[in-house]
């Protein structure tokens, strides 16, 4: 990959990764640097392709020796191209090449390489006996991200979230030790790497328990392009009131998305035939413009998104500059009708900056919230949906009138619940011009990861814009 400007180290970096030149590039050579988001330029000082969990702890104490900031990039989906380290400079650490995989039939325990994207790991697991565990739907991210932040999926209300899979951890820390973290060894690591990992180090392989794949379920959409912001508002209305029902059954799955062309409802429902009858689905809602049912037998073909699809056809599938935001929402701080109408009304008439934008309201909750607020880093366990609104600019940067178009649609949802607002996102939709990053995505957990970082990594060597900080010792 070539190394055609010199760095501080890198003869370190390039005896790091056994003296092979094509598994670092270092900066003057990136080209063309594999950004995710185009709005926000990252030039790291060079990126290292590591084969081997020991030489991953070689790259971090070369870094530390020669004080670079570290990150890993797993899939690079990151919204903030924190996986490059999120400012110029970094020492990035790319798990392409950690693809291993293997399955314990006694135990139905996956070993999984961080570097395996999604898509891969669900053939893999399927293959092995039709297994299965809880993700995402976009097949490009990497689980190495996915399953150290959160990892919310279809089947998160009836199995948690990717990260509740997680049994055990090999971790690279800020020392260059190798630990392996689980709830009974390192404890507080494990507990850190379940939520924010990027702030503590660097997870090279994790072991995750599995379920049976689901054999059966009925895949749903329904769109409303013809009406006005009073009748999309109404659609909402319906939709939220259905969601947040507190006994809805957990094999419901549902999304509802909000385009220039009008409201799209759409999920999957696993469970049988005449349970999903007997649901009545439809009857929920006002008529609708188009409505499309499939029943679906493989779980191969169940893991993908609509809303994914969208995401993919308004990118053309290729980086481009975007920006987002996200919310939660608990049974407590459910929109209010008068504020629904005041967001449609918004969302009318409000100047957005571009044509392309789309805003996703996503059902969790579940058995995403049966575990503890304090079991792992993750912190919004109290939180049935999501909100996340996206924007996206094809012909140049992202403008300020659509960050404040986004920012609009916060403020009028925070503003119509007074002091009972949740403030809050979600980490894996990280957002650059957020205010108290570190609050808004690990909450009541964050005096416990300060402490956790302070212990294990007091030179912040696994440094982005947003990770945890050292908590100062007094």
């Amino acid at each position: 990959m070539g190394n055609s400007q010199s760095i501080a180290g890198h003869d370190c970096f390039l005896a790091a990764v056994s003296n092979n030149a094509s598994r670092v590039a270092f900066r003057g050579s990136l080209h063309p640097i594999p950004l995710y988001n185009m709005d926000i330029p990252v030039v790291p000082a060079a990126i290292t392709y590591p084969e081997t969990t020991d030489e991953v702890a070689a790259i971090v104490s070369c870094a530390a020796d020669h004080n670079y900031k570290v990150q890993p990039r797993s899939g690079g989906h990151s919204y903030g191209n924190y996986g490059l380290g999120g400012t110029d400079g970094a020492i990035v650490v790319d798990m392409m090449h950690f693809q291993h995989f293997s399955f314990n039939p006694n135990s139905e325990i996956a070993t999984i390489g961080s570097g395996t994207l999604l898509g891969d790991l669900t053939t893999r697991l399927y293959l092995s006996g039709g297994r299965a565990v809880a993700h995402g739907t976009c097949p490009q991210v990497g689980v190495g991200g996915h399953m150290t932040i959160g990892g919310l999926g279809p089947t998160s209300r009836e199995w948690g979230m990717a990260l509740d899979h997680v049994e055990e951890a090999t971790v690279v820390l800020a020392n260059s030790s190798i630990v392996q973290a689980s709830k009974d060894d390192y404890p507080d690591i494990f507990f850190a790497v379940k939520g924010a990992a990027a702030s503590f180090g660097i997870v090279t392989e994790f072991q995750l328990h599995t379920h049976p794949a689901p054999t059966e379920a009925y895949q749903y959409s329904f769109t409303w392009s013809i009406g006005n912001s009073q009748d999309y508002a109404q659609v909402f209305k319906d939709w939220q009131r259905l969601v947040s029902n507190e006994t809805l059954t957990r094999k419901f799955a549902s999304d509802l998305v909000i385009t220039p062309a009008g409201i799209i409802v759409s999920g999957i429902f696993f469970g049988s035939q005449e349970e999903f009858r007997a649901f009545r689905l439809e009857s929920h809602f006002p008529p609708t413009s188009s409505s499309v049912v499939i029943t679906l037998d493989n779980w191969l073909g169940m893991v993908g998104s609509q809303v994914e699809d969208l995401i993919q056809q308004v990118g053309g599938g290729i980086p481009v500059p975007f920006y987002s935001k996200s919310l939660p929402f608990t049974q407590k701080t459910i929109i209010p009708d008068h504020a629904v109408d005041a967001l449609f009304e918004y969302i009318d008439k409000a100047d957005k900056g571009t044509l392309t934008w789309f805003i996703i309201f996503d059902l969790e909750g579940g058995a995403t919230n049966d575990v503890p607020v304090n079991a792992t880093a993750y912190a919004h366990r109290d939180a049935f949906m999501w909100m996340q609104s996206y924007a996206i600019n094809l012909l140049g940067s992202v403008s300020r009138e659509t960050r404040n178009f986004l920012q609009g649609i916060n403020d009028i949802i925070l503003l119509s619940k007074g002091p009972s607002a949740r403030f809050g996102a979600y980490p894996g939709y990280v957002d650059p011009y957020i205010e108290n990053a570190q609050l808004a995505y690990w909450g009541s957990n964050l005096p416990r990861l300060e402490k956790i970082k302070a212990d294990i990594d007091p030179r912040d060597i696994f440094h982005n814009p947003q990770s945890v900080r050292v908590k100062s010792r007094k």
